[in-house]
């Protein structure tokens, strides 16, 4: 798989900040049934690695690592089983040592120079971070302007309400969820509606 194929398995890719209060495997075994197979674990807890290796091993998961902030983070989490890597930012060390590693990479920006900077590198798909915060759909709309090209999966302020905004516009093949997990939530019935509300959002118009 490459980032375009795992950015449009879903609507929502769930990011998860991932405490020691619940299953892991469950978790992904929830948002797999609830028709978000995408999963991305932020390397911000000491039980991140651990939660990639175990979700792995759930069928039809696809389990990347975010938060991935410089070369040693990345090997850590390509040596834990994930299947693509989220970075907040684009630093040209860590963008070039993904892109030699091979694993699909999505790197943060938040403005043009950040996209043209990937662009220089061969990357045309982007996290949109912090994505209300920089501009909202306003800011994502004047930015995909110059750089038809580029996909974005915004993240970072998005809601099940506005979420639907956000896919409606043909340059966006996902977005960010952080809101199906709260920290320290551990009732995966309750993960699992939110999950199968969000797997039911439109999907995006490609062009």
């Amino acid at each position: 798989m490459n980032i375009d194929d795992i950015m449009t398995m879903a609507p929502v890719i769930p990011v998860l900040v991932i405490g020691e209060d619940i299953d892991a495997a469950g978790l992904a075994e929830t948002l797999v049934a609830a028709g978000l197979p995408v999963i991305e674990v932020t390397m911000r807890t000491p039980g991140a690695l651990a939660a990639i290796a175990a979700m792995t091993r759930v069928e039809g998961a696809v389990v990347g690592a975010g938060t991935v902030l410089d070369e040693l983070m990345l090997g850590d989490a390509i040596g834990a089983g994930s299947q693509f890597i989220v970075s907040p930012g684009l630093t040209e060390p860590l963008g070039r040592t993904a892109i030699a590693s091979g694993i699909p990479f999505l790197p943060g920006i938040a403005n043009a120079g950040d996209i043209m900077r990937g662009l220089d590198l061969g990357l045309d798909h982007f996290k949109f971070f912090p994505a209300e915060a920089s501009g909202g759909l306003p800011a994502l709309k004047s930015l995909a302007g110059p750089f038809g090209s580029v996909r974005f999966c915004p993240t970072g302020g998005i809601t099940q309400a506005s979420a639907p905004a956000w896919l409606a516009h043909p340059s966006v093949l996902c977005v960010g969820g952080s809101w199906l997990v709260t920290p320290g939530e551990s009732d995966l019935a309750a993960i699992g509606a939110r999950a199968r509300a969000a797997s039911d959002l439109a999907r995006p118009t490609s062009v």
